[in-house]
């Protein structure tokens, strides 16, 4: 947890104990990367305003640096702007005032999606040129390495089991965020338009659009 406001990681902490977790503050994002470094937490709850470095910076360092550590911001920025600039580097958003059960829930969720199954069987998942290691979490195209958060992970393996079959939005949501999400639907739309960034840098596009109908991964026509 990264807040240098005492009462909040006080109060969060103790929470978030109580629910099973163990957990680490920081109230830099200096001391936040050097502890992300040496403790390989399973995720970071990271606020947006820090004293040295805005936490949108530390998530966007981390990426960069290829740190795949799943972030859940929590702010009282609530724009729809600021949101989009947090999701674009982090998994989730929480607003304060929060309430616990809705941080619990979120972490909970995030953690489902970004831990493998320690049961899965060792395979990779191929559309033409594209290809996902699921156990290692690892992605490529034409050969060349694709960085994805935990999140833009899950949707392109959602696409990628389903190929050539359009997936609808809600389908998306409820394989990658959860039969009980209640946030707003379009955030599905969102990471498309983040993953077409990077898978389809390369050509031909791979990715897309069925008006009114989902999304689905396709070679263009003839």
């Amino acid at each position: 947890m990264v807040d240098d406001e005492p009462y909040i990681t006080d109060l969060l902490t103790a929470g978030l104990e109580f629910e099973g977790f163990e957990v680490d503050v920081a109230a830099t994002g200096g001391e936040a990367m050097h502890k992300v470094r040496t403790t390989r937490p399973d995720l970071v709850l990271l606020d947006v305003m820090l004293p040295d470095v805005e936490g949108i910076e530390v998530a966007r360092r981390w990426r960069e640096a290829g740190e795949a550590v799943p972030v859940l911001f929590l702010t009282a920025r609530d724009s729809t702007d600021d949101k989009l600039v947090g999701l674009a580097v982090g998994d989730d958003y929480v607003t304060k005032p929060f309430s616990l059960s809705e941080v619990v829930a979120r972490i909970r969720s995030i953690l489902r999606r970004s831990r493998d199954d320690e049961l899965a069987e060792d395979r990779a998942l191929r559309f033409g040129d594209l290809v996902m290691e699921v156990d290692s979490r690892e992605v490529w195209r034409q050969g060349i390495p694709i960085e994805l958060t935990a999140t833009e992970f899950n949707v392109l393996r959602c696409l990628l089991e389903n190929a050539r079959r359009v997936v609808s939005k809600f389908e998306i949501l409820d394989q990658v965020w959860g039969y009980g999400f209640e946030g707003d639907p379009n955030i599905v739309e969102t990471y498309i338009s983040y993953l077409r960034k990077k898978v389809d840098e390369f050509d031909p596009p791979l990715i897309h659009t069925v008006r009114r109908v989902g999304y689905t991964l396709r070679l263009p026509r003839p």
